[in-house]
């Protein structure tokens, strides 16, 4: 059984870092994808960055480009997503979760394990 817990969440201001920890507990035993997802109130959960875990291949949603950083330390299992530059509109509970497939796909549907979500808020 594969786990992921998810930390470094919290509350800063607009234009300030945090650093999302991901870590795994439990094998995939395949290379795959792991992905950050995120799901702010009334909204849909989205995609923002998915990092292939057998190579250096990484996504970014378009919001999120050149400001948040996803990398994998593979000796520890874990996946971090450096967030710089916040905005308001990235208020949302983040969530970690890993596919088998290595699909790296946006679709949350392709992702088989989840962690429980971290959240993350930015005022303005």
């Amino acid at each position: 059984q594969v786990q992921l817990v998810e930390s470094g969440g919290g509350s800063v201001q607009a234009g300030g870092s945090l650093r999302l920890s991901c870590a795994q507990y439990g094998y995939i035993y395949s290379d795959n994808c792991m992905g950050w997802f995120r799901q702010a109130p009334g909204k849909e959960r989205e995609g923002v960055a998915v990092i292939y875990t057998g190579g250096s291949s990484t996504y970014y949603a378009d919001s999120v480009k050149g400001r948040f950083t996803i990398s994998k330390d593979n000796a520890k299992n874990t996946v971090y997503l450096q967030m710089n530059s916040l905005k308001p509109e990235d208020t949302a509970m983040y969530y970690c979760a890993a596919d088998v497939t290595a699909s790296c796909s946006w679709d949350i549907y392709e992702y088989k394990y989840w962690g429980q979500g971290t959240q993350v808020t930015v005022s303005s």
